[in-house]
């Protein structure tokens, strides 16, 4: 019992690790597509507009 048990929690650790390392490596990817497509364009960076002013601000990464 005591293995099923270990076996278990091994299991869901490893899974959401893998789901962390997933997340990251897309946040990562989506910087790196970004950054590639500023330098292609020659901008200095990406303007996000603000919802509660409506303002355009530089992207924070």
């Amino acid at each position: 019992m005591p293995q099923i048990i270990f076996f278990t929690v091994v299991g869901v650790a490893a899974y959401f690790g893998y789901r962390t390392l997933i997340r990251e490596a897309e946040r990562v990817t989506a910087k790196v597509r970004r950054t590639e497509k500023q330098t292609a364009n020659g901008a200095m960076g990406t303007l996000v507009k603000d919802p509660k002013t409506g303002e355009y601000r530089l992207a924070k990464d």
